[in-house]
């Protein structure tokens, strides 16, 4: 019997759509919802489970900017073959994206015992969704959101794409909050961070969907709760891509810093009181 049915995969794939680009950690509110349904937060086709929805969040990030990327897309292929595009701000950025996925990619690889093994821990996802919401708060105050889209440089993508592997590390400390909060540091405006952080996100998370596949499908988990999953998790992205970017143009990141501290100190009570398995 798979270990997570289709009533189950439904709920975990809207959460992972509503959280998986706010800065809110859709690890840490997976991993919670998980160990409320009973659900074996480190059962690899669990962890599988989790990573191949996240690419239901993706195509969502694929179909709202696909416009944006058919762009950057057709300027990296125009500049392999004609050196004079390769001034081009999409060229480089394409580049950018692609050399800002490797440290990632590189830590993920090394580290997945540890990433699977303690690291997954509740008490670490709840100490993370706190420390994390320090380091946006101060990001917010300290950025001087001077810089659109366009100033970006190939610093800018290397320090915001290499900020996920704290996410990685410590599940809670949200890939969004921390790439965003990096954009923010280094005097980007709220909308061109967030941007930003979408952009860098599609190729890690589809790389570790892709990866995980195999032990969803493998160890327990069906065909039948991947797919509800999946497709869930894609339509609540699509509308939650939507609003982050309205959100983010008026509002600084005051809330999502608040509601993370009050969901790790909540956490913390479950897992102390044992209502919750770490």
């Amino acid at each position: 019997m798979s270990v997570i049915n289709v009533g189950q995969a439904v709920v975990l794939g809207a959460i992972e759509g509503v959280t998986e680009f706010l800065p809110v950690s859709s690890t840490g509110h997976l991993k919670i919802t998980e160990g409320l349904m009973g659900i074996p937060v480190d059962d690899n086709a669990v962890v599988g489970f989790s990573a191949v929805i996240q690419v239901g969040a993706i195509a969502a990030v694929l179909v709202y900017f696909f416009k944006d990327i058919v762009r950057i897309v057709s300027a990296w292929g125009r500049g392999l073959r004609d050196k004079e595009e390769r001034h081009s701000h999409d060229y480089k950025f394409a580049w950018w994206v692609i050399y800002a996925t490797i440290p990632i990619v590189v830590v993920g690889l090394a580290a997945k015992p540890l990433i699977e093994g303690p690291l997954a821990s509740l008490w670490v996802v709840a100490g993370s969704l706190i420390a994390g919401s320090g380091v946006m708060w101060a990001a917010d105050q300290m950025g001087r959101h001077k810089r659109g889209e366009d100033d970006t440089s190939f610093k800018d993508a290397m320090l915001v794409g290499s900020s996920q592997i704290l996410a990685l590390l410590f599940p809670g400390f949200s890939r969004s909050g921390a790439t965003m909060s990096t954009g923010l540091i280094l005097d980007l405006d709220r909308v061109a961070a967030t941007r930003l952080s979408f952009f860098l996100g599609i190729p890690a998370l589809t790389g570790a969907g892709l990866y995980e596949l195999k032990d969803a499908l493998g160890t327990g988990v069906g065909a039948a709760p991947l797919l509800a999953g999946t497709l869930v998790s894609f339509v609540v992205a699509y509308g939650s891509i939507s609003w982050l970017l309205k959100f983010v143009a008026k509002h600084s990141f005051n809330a999502f810093v608040i509601y993370r501290i009050v969901i790790g100190l909540a956490l913390f009570g479950l897992l102390g009181a044992g209502v919750l398995d770490s």
